[in-house]
């Protein structure tokens, strides 16, 4: 999920006239860190951000990187199992093949960026004349004989936090070091300042302001109430709209009686049976800091594990 903090030091350096190279991988033999279609950027000064494994070749690529900007061409090159460079070797036993691509300019970080802002999949085509955005989600694919591929990205995690107390405070300052994104809606006026830098946060002045929820099919609805009965409008509102996660804090009794009251509401079993309850991995955390990561964790998992083009096909369809 380092997408936009590695597309950010791209922009910087080209606006500080640098020349800099896109690195990607393209495919992935055996066990690797890093999956197809994650990227590093290095600058012409040897500066880069991102990482394509556990530091075993960082030094190698960009070395490469710079032969390449001084080639001025793209080029897609073996590192591990299988290639020449008999000196560098992955522990893991595998093989990647990244592309260099010196020739992005401004304009293609730019509309990354944008799109990412506007969190809108799309996807990056690489070949050997460059690197191109594709306004739309693809599924990898990468042609060794023709060194090209293409590459989608999906918008990152939305944590949408709904509810008051120290653990909301704990979970917004943790979300961002996963790359995740936040807003709050909440009753306790203490955090209205406390959060204001970490994403929108929004005054709830009664259960029934169900229009003040926002969410796309990225986004993980997370509901943080001691007082349960802040509860259940929002909570029927936020089962309507499209998410890949919703959980709640409280223990298997407050969660009982939290679906009897969804249920007299005319809410299905179907979509009781998805909110996760008792919230996060270990269910028995109390302090808030251990509930954040619990449930950060939660969150992350079911992120990778989630089918996102089946999700959006259903939206639409």
């Amino acid at each position: 999920m380092d997408l936009q903090r590695v597309l950010q030091f791209l922009l910087q350096r080209q606006g500080a006239g640098d020349a800099c190279v896109l690195v990607t991988v393209c495919a992935v033999e055996g066990s690797s860190m890093r999956n197809p279609g994650s990227i590093m950027a290095v600058s012409e000064t040897g500066e880069y951000e991102g990482s394509l494994s556990g530091g075993c070749i960082e030094n190698a690529v960009v070395a490469e990187a710079r032969q390449a900007l001084e080639a001025g061409a793209p080029r897609v090159v073996r590192f591990g199992a299988g290639s020449p460079f008999l000196d560098i070797k992955l522990p893991c036993g595998g093989g990647l093949d990244v592309h260099f691509c010196p020739t992005v300019d401004h304009a293609f970080t730019a509309q990354c960026l944008d799109l990412i802002a506007q969190r809108t999949p799309f996807s990056i085509a690489l070949s050997p004349s460059g690197a191109e955005v594709l306004r739309e989600w693809r599924p990898t694919q990468f042609d060794p004989e023709a060194d090209a591929g293409v590459f989608g990205h999906w918008p990152v995690p939305k944590i949408q936090i709904i509810g008051h107390g120290a653990a909301v405070e704990a979970l917004v300052k943790l979300s961002p070091s996963m790359g995740c994104t936040n807003a709050v809606l909440t009753p306790d006026e203490r955090l209205l300042p406390a959060l204001k830098d970490y994403g929108p946060v929004t005054r709830l002045e009664r259960i029934n302001q169900t229009d003040l929820l926002n969410s796309d099919p990225w986004t993980a609805l997370i509901f943080l109430f001691h007082d349960h009965d802040w509860e259940i409008d929002l909570m029927e509102r936020a089962l309507e709209l499209p998410h890949f996660y919703i959980g709640a804090m409280g223990g298997r009794r407050a969660h009982a009686a939290r679906c009897a009251a969804l249920l007299a509401r005319g809410v299905s079993q179907e979509k009781l049976d998805t909110i996760r309850a008792p919230i996060g991995v270990f269910h028995s955390s109390r302090d808030p800091q251990t509930l954040a990561l619990s449930t950060l964790a939660q969150v992350i998992r079911t992120y990778h594990e989630t089918d996102f083009a089946a999700q959006c096909e259903r939206a639409l369809g």
